[in-house]
């Protein structure tokens, strides 16, 4: 082994040890390995920066501008409503759940189905009575596991899929690993079920710590021609709510209180909410509510351009002493007031008459340029916005979800590639109003990207400098090794990696560990780097190893046991069958 490939190896230690131990970022890590690699001469220019020009690391950037589009226009809550129901029972609840998140997992990125099943679920948990903690660790590893059945699923599919394009000239098809994937679904899922009530904790929600937080009152109006007239204070799901609680209703100029659950909403009914300031971002979710405030329908402002702030009144407010309405605040700052909260607690009575003092902290409706604008004005002690807080438009979310079936449909028919179908259903969801083009901006997550495209560059040195051909070899030994327990090893190699970095980073530093042993075997390396493909997704384990997994730490009161617990089992399930399954479909021989 030469200089060249003992520094690669010493290289990708050091990476994993950065990432293990330490919280330096990981795009910051995977950045500088790649730019040691370029200026030591281990890697051309080329070689080095292949990964930002790579077809999977593409289709993945042009995947967020469509999960934008389904983002902001509500088709997931929309269908999440649809879909869920009233089971009885927590089983059913987890079946219920379980299947519909699989399969929307299947056709758009899982970390954006998560994030916007996450509301949706705490607010049908609270209204079945059910534990969130139950609830949302099952939608995480149902989201990992549809994930797996087409190539759009998850990044890690698109990222092994652009290496066998650029290494070996072989291109996946959108279903191709659905022979696969879809047992996996199917046996995972049906574990989830009959197990995850048992083996989970009851912990509560996050609504037990509303007391801690500033409250603040909330105006909203029943659309006259939306869903929720007609239907109950239940039933419209007012009465579990994730950050506030319904107070009262005006009907015709008359107060009903307290709200009865089984009270019937009618249109042009004005509801007041008490609660933390996400709840009026909760409340903008809800289709057929719509803000009872006149100034925010008077906003010069677009709804995919509006989001909320929270901003502390500081001395140099030139409205300080002055009533809302003598204040002229929407018309100085493009921005209405929803709710005024003085010393934590919300300051009662009509919003217009309430005087301002310095120190109030206000939420705002306003534009996403108003935090820049004015963060660093006197008139503000404090300026915030909340995140995730632009309200959905429900009008285009069947648009949005015509985009995304006709992507699926053109590249399952193999009238364009995947890549090719992601810019045309990204350039739809512009074109029709879905997203806009800043927000489509916004949405690319450049961290990820930056990682994935780094990560090539490590992979590419372990390839051109013999260092994975030499982990190949250590990893044989001198013994006749069988295909099947090389694709063994290779899976839970992979899928050890996946639990302490990035799923992404692990598969692209184990294809060419996984390309060398085939090579070295004399066999097809395509089971192996199907293998790659599904053990870097199957990260069960810890929260750490998959985002997905993180963004229900919290919501669900998670503690590091709770994963182990469930996720072991799992995990061992998950490679059983994909080891069995794999040398089925793709031969070792063909």
């Amino acid at each position: 082994m030469d200089w060249e490939a003992a520094f690669t190896l010493a290289t990708l230690v050091t990476v994993l040890g950065t990432l293990i131990f330490t919280r330096l970022s990981a795009d910051l890590v995977l950045m500088t390995a790649m730019a040691v690699m370029l200026i030591l001469g281990i890697l051309s220019p080329a070689e080095a920066l292949a990964g930002f020009s790579n077809p999977g690391v593409i289709t993945i950037a042009t995947l967020y501008v469509v999960a934008a589009g389904l983002k902001e226009t509500g088709a997931i809550q929309w269908l999440a409503r649809h879909l869920l129901g009233h089971p009885k029972g927590t089983w059913r609840a987890q079946a219920r759940l379980v299947a519909p998140t699989g399969l929307m997992s299947a056709f758009m990125n899982n970390t954006a189905v998560v994030a916007m099943f996450i509301p949706a679920v705490q607010d049908w948990a609270q209204r079945l009575g059910i534990p969130a903690s139950r609830l949302l660790l099952p939608l995480s590893y149902a989201a990992i596991l549809g994930g797996t059945c087409t190539l759009i699923g998850t990044s890690t599919n698109l990222v092994v899929d652009g290496l066998l394009q650029s290494r070996l000239d072989i291109q996946l098809g959108l279903f191709e690993l659905a022979w696969v994937g879809l047992p996996l679904l199917l046996i995972g899922g049906t574990f989830l079920v009959l197990f995850a009530n048992h083996m989970l904790p009851d912990r509560g929600g996050v609504t037990e710590d509303l007391d801690a937080v500033r409250e603040y009152g909330v105006e909203v109006e029943v659309d006259r021609k939306g869903p929720l007239t007609g239907r109950t204070v239940a039933e419209a799901g007012l009465r579990a709510l994730n950050y506030g609680y319904l107070t009262e209703i005006e009907r015709d100029g008359h107060l009903i209180s307290p709200v009865e659950p089984d009270r019937d909403l009618q249109g042009g009914d004005r509801l007041y909410f008490v609660g933390a300031p996400e709840c009026a971002s909760e409340l903008r979710r809800i289709q057929g509510l719509i803000p009872a405030n006149a100034n925010v329908q008077k906003l010069e402002l677009a709804n995919h351009q509006r989001c909320l702030v929270e901003v502390v009144l500081g001395q140099e407010f030139a409205g300080l002493g002055q009533t809302v309405r003598e204040s002229r605040f929407r018309s100085r700052f493009n921005a209405a007031i929803l709710s005024v909260s003085r010393e934590g607690k919300r300051v009662s009575g009509k919003l217009g008459d309430i005087r301002l003092r310095m120190g109030d902290t206000l939420l705002l409706e306003a534009s996403h340029e108003f935090v820049e604008q004015y963060r660093f004005r006197r008139d503000f002690l404090l300026v915030s916005a909340l995140n995730d807080s632009t309200p959905p438009d429900f009008s285009r979310a069947p648009a949005a979800l015509g985009i995304l079936a006709g992507m699926v449909a053109l590249s399952a028919s193999g009238l364009l590639s995947i890549m090719e179908a992601a810019f045309l259903a990204g350039g739809a969801m512009i074109l029709f109003g879905c997203t806009s083009a800043s927000r489509a901006r916004r949405s690319l997550d450049l961290p990820v990207l930056v990682i994935i495209a780094s990560s090539f560059a490590l992979g590419n040195a372990m390839d051109q400098t013999g260092a994975a051909q030499w982990v190949a070899g250590s990893l044989l030994g001198n013994s006749e090794m069988s295909p099947w327990m090389a694709l063994a090893i290779i899976y839970l190699l992979t899928a050890l990696f996946t639990e302490v970095i990035t799923n992404n980073a692990a598969a692209v530093l184990m294809f060419p560990i996984a390309l060398a042993i085939s090579e070295q075997l004399g066999v097809n390396f395509l089971p192996f780097a199907i293998a790659v493909m599904f053990a870097a997704s199957a990260s069960f384990i810890t929260p750490l190893g998959y985002q997905t997994n993180l963004m229900v730490y919290g919501p669900g009161r998670y503690r590091f046991t709770d994963y182990m617990r469930m996720g072991i089992p799992l995990s061992l399930l998950v490679a059983t069958t994909v080891i069995t399954l794999i040398p089925q479909i793709w031969s070792f021989h063909g």
